[in-house]
């Protein structure tokens, strides 16, 4: 089979660590070639990708080669793209001190701080406009490119997208979600002996974003939420870790004992589908997040952007290594289902995945209109969500609160309405704790930040 020629604009192609694994997959895809653009306001950052793309191609392991190209520009690198993928840092690690780190001072902690609490509404502030350049730009320059978004506040990024050009072919990626595959695969090893990896099993998804609830995941004709309840009940005080030990938390400010994740389970018959750290930040902050021992005590771990930072260090010195051709370049497949969707879309093969999207009617106790997570089929050109089953009802308020607090925010935003995004940011579960003096003071004193 001929391979498909396709050109690839990647907003934020000086990524320190998805780009490698991004263009690790399209090396081993086999039925698609074509030009990778990398654009990004750091240009040392694009042109070392651009170097470790070479050597990439110059790998024993690939079976495609690809032609790295560094654009000066948004508009030049958009220009015929088949495919956009946005993946940028809306900040500095110095804005993002801010976002987790200043409402400390009022007692709320926040595990995360780029989707949900304070933190989660700054991040937004700072990314609704960028975002509204790239849509600008997507649809005047290639209106029929599919996009991809990988960029924290997922939802509130992907309205974006959906507002300023409502005919944009986007959709949003997590793999939060596959990440809680890979826990139900093991629950059903420990229970059945067999060993299957997270593509065999079917999810039953629905929520929003880092708040997505699996209510079934079968294996064949096996259900595998039926086994839930003895596996919790033989695993809750010491936890478990789908990618190492349970405490491994204690090293790895990634890495959770799924604790909290199974104490949602207890309390509402369906399994969060995110990781604790974003889970913990979508419910009242007294239960997982009041203070850091309590933190400790739920087996998963704040998230210091001292270690960010360190982390971004340590990437960046590895990123130089492989571009001076000092480290070798590693080429092995993830487990990233990107490249698999672009093969969909492109009508080479047909796949199933969790994605965000426009509420159509998928999710029916949601709002039309607005950003979603639930499976969608991928087919020829074509992204179709599927309809959800309902969830509890006491998960779907849980949801709906949050899913409204995108909604305000977004109008918010778009309008410069600064009491509409104090109305979001007071909602946050996170800030339950606050007074309303207390919060408008917080609000201030982190919007300053921003606008300084």
């Amino acid at each position: 089979m001929e391979k498909k020629n396709i050109k690839l604009a990647y907003i934020g192609g000086g990524s320190k660590m998805w780009a490698r694994v991004f263009m690790n997959d399209l090396a081993l895809c086999k039925d698609m070639t074509g030009e990778i653009g990398l654009y990004d306001i750091d240009m040392e950052a694009a042109n070392r990708n651009k170097r470790i793309g070479e050597h990439i191609n110059q790998s024993p392991e690939i079976c495609t080669k690809w032609n790295y190209v560094v654009y000066e520009s948004l508009e030049l690198c958009l220009l015929d793209a088949d495919f956009v993928v946005i993946s940028i840092l809306p900040g500095t690690f110095e804005d993002m001190r801010v976002d987790v780190h200043m409402p400390e001072k009022y007692g709320i902690y926040q595990s995360v701080g780029d989707t949900a609490g304070p933190g989660g509404v700054m991040r937004a502030v700072r990314t609704v406009p960028i975002f509204e350049t790239f849509a600008h730009a997507i649809k005047n320059i290639c209106p029929k490119a599919w996009v991809i978004n990988f960029t924290n506040p997922m939802s509130i990024c992907t309205k974006t997208l959906y507002d300023i050009f409502p005919e944009i072919k986007a959709f949003g990626c997590c793999h939060e979600v596959f990440h809680t595959q890979d826990f139900l695969c093991d629950i059903l090893k420990e229970h059945t002996g067999i060993c299957a990896k997270r593509k065999d099993i079917y999810t039953e998804v629905a929520g929003i974003n880092h708040f997505t609830w699996i209510s079934s995941a079968t294996y064949q004709d096996i259900e595998i939420m039926d086994f839930l309840p003895e596996y919790i009940e033989k695993h809750f005080e010491e936890g478990y870790y789908e990618h190492g030990a349970a405490d491994q938390y204690k090293t790895d400010c990634f890495a959770y004992a799924n604790r909290v994740k199974m104490d949602m389970y207890k309390r509402y018959g369906v399994l969060g589908a995110a990781g604790d750290r974003h889970l913990a930040e979508f419910m009242n902050g007294s239960w997982y997040l009041k203070n850091p021992q309590q933190v400790e005590s739920w087996k998963f771990a704040l998230t210091p952007v001292d270690f960010r930072i360190n982390q971004m260090n340590e990437k960046i010195k590895e990123s130089k290594e492989m571009a001076e051709g000092v480290r070798p370049v590693k080429v092995e497949k993830s487990d990233e289902e990107a490249v698999d969707l672009m093969r969909a879309v492109l009508g080479l093969t047909s796949a199933v995945s969790n994605v965000n999207m426009v509420n159509k009617g998928q999710i029916d106790w949601l709002p039309k209109g607005s950003i979603v997570e639930s499976n969608a089929i991928f087919t020829n050109n074509n992204v179709n969500p599927i309809m959800t089953k309902p969830l509890p009802k006491s998960v779907q308020v849980l949801v709906k609160r949050c899913c409204d607090n995108v909604d305000v925010l977004y109008e918010g935003i778009k309008n410069n309405d600064m009491d509409m995004i104090f109305a979001a940011f007071i909602n946050q579960p996170l800030c339950s704790c606050l007074t309303i003096d207390e919060g408008r003071t917080l609000f201030e004193e982190m919007l300053a930040h921003i606008k300084h």
